[in-house]
C-alpha cells in the first residue's frame, strides 16, 4: 500500500517525540527523517520506528475516524463518592461533560463514543480518587488540568488525524490522579502510539 503525506508526518512525530525523550541522537534523527521522506510505500515506513517502544505503524485509511453528531440526552455529569462510575461502549459525550470523583473511581471509555460536537470538554475534579479516560488513536487531545499533591498524565496529548473532533481535559486532581491514555479499538489494526 502506498504511503500518503499524512503517514509520514505520523511517522516522524514519533522520531521526534523518540528524540525528545533521548532515544535517538539528532543525527539518528536526521538521517531517518531522510529515509522516511524518501519511502513510498506503508511498508518502508516501519523500519523506521520499529525499534522505538509502542511505535506501531497503520495507514490512516485504517484508522476509524470518530462520529460526530447525536443526542447526548440528559446527563452531561458522571459523580462517584466513594463508589465507581463508569461510561463505555457507544454513548454520545456532550460538549460540556463533568466528572466528580471523592474518594471513588471513574473511568470513561471513548472509543467507541460518539461526540455532541467537534470540539469536546470534559471537566474533571478528583479528589483522593482516580479517574482513567481512554481516548482513540485519531482523537485530538488537549490537557491542561491541574495537580495538587495529584497529577494529569499528559501522555495522550497529541494532534489527532485531521477530521477528526478535538477533546480537551481539565480541572483539579488533588492528591487524585486522572490518567488519560489511547488505545486502539478491539479488532483495529496496528496504531502509531501517540
Amino acid at each position: 500500500m502506498r504511503a500518503s503525506d499524512a503517514d509520514r508526518e505520523r511517522v516522524a512525530r514519533v522520531l521526534h517525540d523518540a528524540m525528545t525523550e533521548g532515544r535517538l541522537t539528532a543525527g539518528e534523527l536526521d538521517e531517518r527523517l531522510a529515509g522516511l521522506y524518501r519511502a513510498k510505500t506503508f511498508g518502508e515506513l516501519e523500519p523506521f520506528v520499529k525499534d522505538l517502544p509502542a511505535a506501531e505503524v497503520t495507514p490512516l485509511s485504517d484508522t476509524r475516524i470518530s462520529r460526530v453528531g447525536g443526542d447526548p440526552g440528559p446527563s452531561s455529569t458522571a459523580i462517584a463518592i466513594m463508589s465507581e462510575v463508569r461510561r463505555v461502549g457507544d454513548w454520545v459525550v456532550p460538549a460540556h461533560y463533568t466528572v466528580t470523583a471523592f474518594w471513588g473511581s471513574a473511568r470513561l471509555d471513548l472509543r467507541e463514543a460518539q461526540f455532541h460536537q467537534r470540539e469536546c470538554v470534559i471537566a474533571v475534579t478528583a479528589i483522593m480518587a482516580g479517574v482513567d479516560i481512554i481516548v482513540p488513536p485519531e482523537l485530538t487531545v488537549r490537557i491542561d488540568g491541574i495537580g495538587v499533591m495529584g497529577e494529569f498524565k499528559r501522555d495522550a496529548e497529541a494532534d489527532g488525524t485531521p477530521g477528526s473532533p478535538s477533546l480537551r481535559i481539565t480541572g483539579l486532581a488533588l492528591m487524585a490522579g486522572v490518567n488519560v491514555k489511547r488505545k486502539r479499538r478491539k479488532g483495529d489494526g496496528r496504531q502509531i502510539a501517540m
